[in-house]
């Protein structure tokens, strides 16, 4: 049997696979920038910072993904209207709508992914990855609401991370 950790390596990698060979052929689009500008989507104007945050990234992977974005114009910097030192990322009009498009996309491939799981295994699966998140993230706000949500056994144990700070500045 195989361990825990590495059925969830395995599914990661299993559900990367078929986004390589349809999506990123087809749209020049490499994972790490998929991951990046569905942060963005989501949450435009964050620093390259907080997207290695989000996605868990290192900051070099995401300076990669912002570079083939830019290069394709996907991805603007604007300048931090309250700290000039910072740029805040937005996608462009090419780059919504590929998110549109490749999130379509997405969207369908987790509809089958999760087809035949209910609704409740879908709700403890989705807590327990918040909770794992936290833990490996680092983020005490983060923690602090995923332990109140955690059994008591998970909240004896104490978790210790550091906290990525990063310039802000736009590569």
């Amino acid at each position: 049997m195989d361990p825990l950790f590495f059925k969830l390596v395995r599914v990661v990698n299993l559900t990367a696979r078929p986004f390589h060979e349809r999506v990123g052929r087809e749209h020049q689009l490499t994972l790490n920038e998929w991951r990046t500008m569905a942060v963005l989507g989501a949450q435009p104007g964050l620093t390259a910072s907080q997207v290695a945050d989000q996605t868990g990234l290192d900051k070099m992977a995401v300076s990669r993904a912002l570079a083939g974005l830019k290069r394709h114009r996907r991805v603007q910097c604007r300048e931090d209207p309250t700290d000039q030192r910072r740029s805040r990322l937005h996608l462009t009009a090419a780059g919504k709508a590929l998110h549109q498009t490749v999130g379509e996309l997405g969207r369908e491939r987790e509809a089958a992914l999760f087809a035949g799981v209910g609704a409740d295994e879908l709700a403890r699966l989705g807590s327990t990855l918040d909770r794992l998140i936290a833990s490996v993230s680092g983020d005490a706000e983060t923690q602090a609401q995923a332990q109140a949500h955690a059994p008591a056994v998970a909240r004896s144990r104490s978790s210790t991370g550091s906290s990525s700070e990063g310039s802000g500045r736009c590569v």
